[in-house]
């Protein structure tokens, strides 16, 4: 077997590779954020490598993958562990759920932590075609990851897409939770549709319209691009409106300081029961959680001034759109035409928050239908020469 070093000629997706005894750490925030604000939710969330994957063009029919996770859970409930799919010349081709890795367990009940130390993971796929082809690799969209080795039975060089890159930031619905496999997030799913090279800056509870994200995207490489904006903001009861408005308003000036003709989609908010007329803070069910459930719920209102509300945020992330004319590639896009209070029924939330894999597959292809048809904010048209 050959050994390939892991460098970014190989891995797509990621910001910068940290070189660690254990391995090499994929980030997806570059490390003069990760110096300025070292919040525990936020570096947890950019180094689990939602979007990132590692593309290489070979004849080799065995490919292995060792790599060192680290991954969380809540003491008293079980979640299923992140896999790693294998895809070649844009085809599923398998999928391996992960074991070993470092396990990260909450006491919710005491708000204690214990951290309990596991093995490197090998993930082998075997009869490939010997032909040149492509492969992806999709690394795990929730679980820490340290690539440690890559081997393979024949040579392997870097390829180039070719394809436009879609820069897209959002919560943790596009950052993937409750998604079974890396390729079935809701962003990678509309990313093949599109045929675009999907970057992803989903960040499970922190997409609080950040100034530092929205320089992260006035400086990366795009084609296109999509903002998610939102829910954490409900969530963590983080602004009222007069402060929500202005601060998305400076956070796509400051993108457009880097891209001032690139098409450019503002979200809101898909369909959240729990959050569409009363406000925040978020907290936990604990009767659910003595059952060995998740289950999410929001607390509000509290205080003095009006909260915001997730149709409250529609309401404002359209009228910023809407006052933003001189902007021809600046367009909106109501979260609920991905999922919306009917699909609710069909297709519930099953922790009150966050979809299913099967929901995830539904808000990729209709994200894919709406952006990349023809006359759509992505259409090959759409995009500045």
């Amino acid at each position: 077997m050959i050994t390939t070093p892991l460098t970014d000629a190989l891995v797509r997706g990621a910001a910068e590779l940290e070189q660690t005894a254990r391995g090499v750490l994929p980030h997806r925030l570059p490390a003069w954020v990760r110096t300025r604000f070292p919040d525990p939710q936020l570096m947890g969330a950019e180094s689990r490598p939602s979007g990132v994957r590692i593309a290489l063009a070979t004849t080799a029919s065995t490919v292995e993958l060792v790599l060192h996770t680290t991954y969380a859970s809540y003491r008293g409930t079980t979640r299923p562990r992140g896999c790693v799919d294998l895809v070649v010349d844009g085809v599923d081709v398998a999928s391996r759920q992960l074991d070993g890795g470092d396990h990260v367990e909450t006491d919710l009940a005491t708000g204690t932590t214990a951290v309990h130390e596991g093995d490197a993971c090998t993930v082998r796929f075997t009869g490939l075609s010997t032909e040149d082809k492509t492969v992806e690799i999709w690394l795990p969209h929730n679980e820490t990851v340290h690539l440690v080795e890559l081997r393979t039975d024949a040579p392997v060089r870097p390829v180039e897409s070719g394809r436009r890159i879609w820069l897209h930031h959002g919560s943790s619905i596009s950052h993937g939770s409750n998604a079974t496999r890396p390729t079935g997030i809701w962003p990678a799913v509309a990313a093949r549709r599109g045929d675009v090279e999907l970057h992803s800056l989903g960040f499970g509870g922190s997409a609080m319209v950040d100034p530092f994200t929205a320089r992260v995207m006035r400086d990366r490489p795009a084609d296109l691009i999509s903002v998610k904006l939102g829910i954490n903001v409900a969530n963590f009861d983080l602004m009222r409106l007069r402060a929500f408005v202005p601060a998305v308003h400076g956070f796509l000036d400051t993108i457009r300081d880097g891209h001032p003709d690139t098409p450019l989609v503002l979200m809101s908010p898909i369909f959240c029961g729990i959050y569409e007329d009363t406000p925040g803070p978020g907290g936990m069910d604990l009767d659910a959680l003595a059952e060995g459930r998740v289950v999410f719920t929001a607390t509000g209102p509290h205080g003095p001034l009006p909260q915001l509300t997730l149709k409250i945020i529609r309401d404002a992330l359209a009228s910023v759109v809407d006052n933003r004319d001189d902007d021809p590639n600046l367009h909106y896009l109501d979260g609920t035409t991905l999922y919306g209070e009917q699909d609710a029924v069909a297709h519930p939330l099953p922790d009150a928050l966050h979809p299913d894999a099967e929901t995830h597959e539904l808000m990729g292809r209709r994200f894919a239908e709406h952006a990349f048809a023809p006359g759509g904010p992505f259409s090959l048209r759409a995009t500045p020469a």
